[in-house]
Formats: C-alpha cells, sequence, structure tokens
C-alpha cells in the first residue's frame, strides 16, 4: 500500500456511492458519519477505499486500532485461536486466553493492592459494570460526574455522560443520582478562573459548594472522571487536579472510578493515562485499543470491591477468547516499543502543531499527551470563541486531501492515529492540515 495519500476527485468514488446508498437505505440514521470515507482495506496507518483512494488515517477507528490496521503479530494471534475456540462464555466456562489476559491487566494497572476483572464488548459497557459495582461495593446511590465526559450511550452510561445534548434528548429518565461539575479546562474553566491563581477552585467546588446543597457525601458511591476528557475536547486537566481529586474522595471514602476507554492503553505515553499523575484508582475502566480492533472492554477494580455475588453481573460475550488473544498480543507490542513511540512521536506531533498555530490564529490552542493530541478551532484567539463551522471545513478539506480526522468537543480536532505513526507520517498530516488552512483562507 502507499506510503502518500492518493486521491481521485470527487469524493466519494462510484464504487463508494453505491455502498453509502445501501447503508442509507438500511442502517441507523443515528450514526454520525463525519464524512463519505468506505473502508475496504487496511494496513498500518494507511486506508484503502473501494475505489482505490489511499488515505493517512490519524483516527484510528476513534483510537482503536492501537498498533496499526492489521498488524501480523495480532492477525497471526486472531487466527490462531479462531482455529481452536471461537467461543464458549467466561460467564459459565473458563478458558485460558482470558485468564491470562486478566493476569496482564492486574499487574499493568496502577496500585499494589490486588485486582480482579470483569470483562465486557465495549467501553460503554465497562462504565455500566463500574457504576453498578461502585453502587454494590458501597451501598451508596449517587454518582458525580463531569461536564464534558462521554462515557457512552447506554442508559447508565449516558446518566454520566455530559456531552452534547443530542445524545440524551428523547430519551426520557436516565439513572437517577447522577451530578455533573465542572472539568478541569484551563482553556474553558466552568467556573471563569485563571489558573494558577484559582487554586484548583473546579474540585474545591464539588466538597464547597455540591456537598454543602446538594449531596451528601456520605451518600455518593463514586467519582467518575475522564484522565484526558475525550469527546470533550482531548482536554487535559492542570497540574494538582487529579491529585486533588482523589484526595477528596479518599476524605469521604468515595470510590474513583478512571474512565481509560480512550486515553488508556499506551495512548498517552503511559500504559493508562492516569499514571502521568501518580494517582491510583479503584476502578479502572477501559477498551478500545486493548484488542487493536476487536471488540474488548474491561473494568479493574480492588479485589476488595469485587464482592458481588454469582449472577449479579455478566456478560454473554465479554472476554471472547479470540478477542482476548488480539489484546494479548497487543500488550505484548504496547510493552515492546509502541507506549515509547507514542511519547516521542506525540511530543514531535505536539511541536509541529504549536509550530502550525504560529501561522494560523484560528487554531486557539494545542493539547494533549503522547499521541493523543488536540487542537482548538476560533474565531478570535484573544476571547477564545469557538468557530465549530471552521473546524468541520478543515476536517472536510483534510479528507479530500487524503489525511482522516475527527473532531471533538464543540470546536476542537483531534489526533490520535495508530501508535505505530512514524515523524515522517506526522510530516504528511501536518503539510495536509496546513494546506487545509490556507485553502480556508484562516
Amino acid at each position: 500500500m502507499s506510503k502518500y495519500p492518493k486521491i481521485k476527485l470527487p469524493l466519494p468514488g462510484p464504487k463508494a456511492r453505491k455502498i453509502i446508498e445501501r447503508d442509507h437505505a438500511l442502517l441507523s440514521p443515528s450514526f454520525t458519519r463525519s464524512y463519505p470515507l468506505v473502508a475496504h482495506r487496511a494496513k498500518g496507518v494507511w486506508i484503502e477505499d473501494p475505489d482505490g483512494n489511499i488515505f493517512l488515517d490519524f483516527t484510528a477507528g476513534i483510537a482503536v486500532t492501537s498498533t496499526g490496521h492489521c498488524h501480523p503479530k495480532v492477525v497471526q494471534a486472531i487466527k490462531k485461536q479462531a482455529d481452536k475456540l471461537l467461543h464458549m462464555s467466561g460467564t459459565d466456562f473458563y478458558y485460558t486466553s482470558q485468564i491470562e489476559l486478566a493476569e496482564r491487566l492486574a499487574k499493568l494497572a496502577p496500585g499494589k493492592f490486588k485486582k480482579r476483572v470483569f470483562f465486557t464488548n465495549s467501553g460503554a459497557e465497562a462504565v455500566e459494570a463500574a457504576f453498578k459495582l461502585a453502587r454494590y461495593a458501597t451501598k451508596r446511590e449517587k454518582m458525580i460526574s463531569f461536564f464534558g465526559a462521554f462515557h457512552g450511550r447506554t442508559f447508565g452510561a449516558l446518566s454520566l455522560t455530559g456531552s452534547k445534548i443530542k445524545q440524551r434528548e428523547n430519551f426520557g429518565s436516565l439513572v437517577p443520582g447522577v451530578h455533573h461539575v465542572g472539568y478541569g479546562n484551563c482553556y474553558h474553566c466552568p467556573y471563569n478562573l485563571t489558573y494558577p491563581e484559582c487554586k484548583l477552585d473546579c474540585v474545591d467546588y464539588i466538597e464547597h459548594t455540591l456537598f454543602k446543597r446538594i449531596v451528601p457525601p456520605e451518600e455518593v458511591a463514586a467519582i467518575i472522571v475522564e484522565p484526558i476528557q475525550g469527546e470533550g475536547g482531548y482536554v487535559v486537566p492542570p497540574p494538582g487536579w487529579h491529585q486533588r481529586l482523589r484526595a477528596l474522595t479518599k476524605k469521604y471514602g468515595i470510590l474513583l472510578i478512571a474512565d481509560e476507554v480512550q486515553a488508556g492503553m499506551g495512548r498517552t505515553g503511559k500504559m493508562f493515562a492516569i499514571e502521568h499523575w501518580g494517582v491510583e484508582p479503584d476502578i479502572i475502566v477501559t477498551a478500545k485499543g486493548i484488542a487493536s480492533g476487536l471488540p474488548l472492554g474491561a473494568m479493574i477494580a480492588r479485589k476488595d470491591l469485587m464482592i458481588w455475588k454469582p449472577g449479579a453481573h455478566a456478560s454473554t460475550f465479554g472476554g471472547n477468547p479470540v478477542a482476548c488473544a488480539a489484546a494479548l498480543a497487543t500488550l505484548d507490542l504496547l510493552e515492546s516499543k509502541l507506549i515509547k513511540n507514542a511519547q516521542v512521536t506525540g511530543d514531535y506531533l505536539k511541536k509541529k502543531l504549536t509550530d502550525l498555530a504560529k501561522r494560523f490564529p484560528a487554531i486557539g490552542d494545542v493539547r494533549g499527551l503522547g499521541l493523543m493530541v488536540g487542537i482548538e478551532i476560533v474565531k478570535d484567539r484573544s476571547v477564545k470563541t469557538p468557530n465549530p463551522v471552521l473546524r468541520d471545513k478543515i476536517i472536510d478539506l483534510a479528507f479530500s486531501r487524503g489525511l482522516l480526522l475527527l473532531g471533538c468537543g464543540e470546536t476542537g480536532i483531534r489526533f490520535c492515529p495508530p501508535l505505530i505513526v512514524k515523524k515522517k507520517e506526522v510530516d504528511i498530516a501536518v503539510r495536509i492540515l496546513e494546506t487545509c488552512f490556507e485553502k480556508a483562507h484562516v
């Protein structure tokens, strides 16, 4: 496959158009298709559509194909496991790949305490499991989440989500007992303060306002937080924020759940993003990049918390043996070199985008860790006025030039390529992005 985008306009081509027409006739209109890409085959960081157009993928299937598309070692592990056992349900029976993966995750997750693992098919299911376990273990009902958070679209996960109103409207009452507060977003502070003069008042608000006026702390089961907000805009909280939050939860006997669905599995240059702050959550949920594209999620919890009885929670397909085999191969690759590459190449990407921002004032902010990097598109950098129209235009222009990007938050663009990406591919992506800003006359 090509090592540079190859595009024959107009897009989509005739074969892709026919597939899109079939899709529109049958599949749910609730899917969010940013642009008309039809993925036909892929290798590494490259995607080919049925018309032979080749795209540089800086989405990784929404941060999923962590080891790149169809990594040969992952494919080999999948084929080997598929020849032996496709399914037997880890809920009712035993098999080795699930146990081996649980052992690896329990060892890798932060915290020297003993842990147990519950496997799911997705991030939303892992969040649901954590929500239920927190209530079960603490005998408390209430939960605290953050504005801008995205934890999934099932009813429990959606109740914790505070991202976009279209994800909630017309679904009626959600799970009760969930309260939202402002995240540590210094670029758009929810309390109109400035770091460090604010002294992390956004965390203190939970104790000084929420706990005094609305929510008795002794009724709160857990606080769930993304170490870096994903769908909310690739927002990195300020230094000390996670540590202050952890101290607050310990003070009141509240569990801390780290939602690592998007930020985890090596993407930020650490296996789990929360490790950047030296914080040890009580529960971690992960998915997306864990199995390089196969559906798998996991909840990793302190052993003393996972006290529920048989049948209290289960999953027919969770921990599927083929998905677990893919995850074990993924972990091997992450630990051997890809986490380090995420750190080194991520720093390079961030620097290149920072240099680009010096040329184009429409780029209001560049932020992120490792290969979880975002830029914010604004109308006026001095007042940080969001510009979602221009953001969408830039993403569309990039697609037409062979670069796949996704939005995040109200007006952000995320860069989450496979963790195998090289500096030369970053250079290609940034050059294409530069032409997009020039074309947009900003």
